[in-house]
């Protein structure tokens, strides 16, 4: 499999998926390690650290982008060819914290595609297999227009 680098354009420290564990035609399993020394920890919260549930799903939009960016390579595309942009994000469900030094296994699965947009469903677990959160997500795989 290739690195995630080499397939979605997030780059630390906004990269928030260490490898992808596996995949299928319609799915795929990626890990992330949250290190006790990574910047947000130190204000979130001072004394009582825990993973911002914002970046835990972020971790699963960029599993998201990683299941497109495959599917691109498969049906033909070059490497780099198109980004993955967040169309919409509904029924988060939060369950249980992330603490600093973690890892967690975040899953994500294709749901349907419909003009243009890719609707996904997304979860990540620890790695016992505690539930951690849910949400579902539509996300659209475009080339970028040179800025204005």
């Amino acid at each position: 499999m290739s690195p995630v680098t080499d397939l979605i354009p997030h780059r630390p420290p906004f990269l928030f998926v260490d490898e992808i564990v596996s995949e299928s035609a319609t799915g795929l399993v990626a890990r992330r390690t949250f290190r006790a020394d990574e910047d947000f920890y130190q204000g979130h919260y001072p004394g009582a650290p825990i993973t911002p549930g914002v970046l835990l799903c972020e971790a699963v939009f960029q599993a998201g982008g990683l299941l497109m960016a495959r599917q691109a390579l498969a049906a033909g595309a070059q490497p780099g060819e198109g980004v993955p942009l967040l169309a919409k994000i509904t029924e988060v469900r939060f369950r249980n914290p992330v603490y600093p030094g973690e890892t967690v296994l975040i899953e994500v699965s294709k749901k349907e595609a419909m003009g243009g947009f890719t609707m996904m469903s997304g979860a990540v677990k620890k790695a016992d297999g505690t539930r951690v959160l849910s949400v579902n997500f539509a996300v659209a795989w475009k080339i970028p227009e040179a800025p204005r």
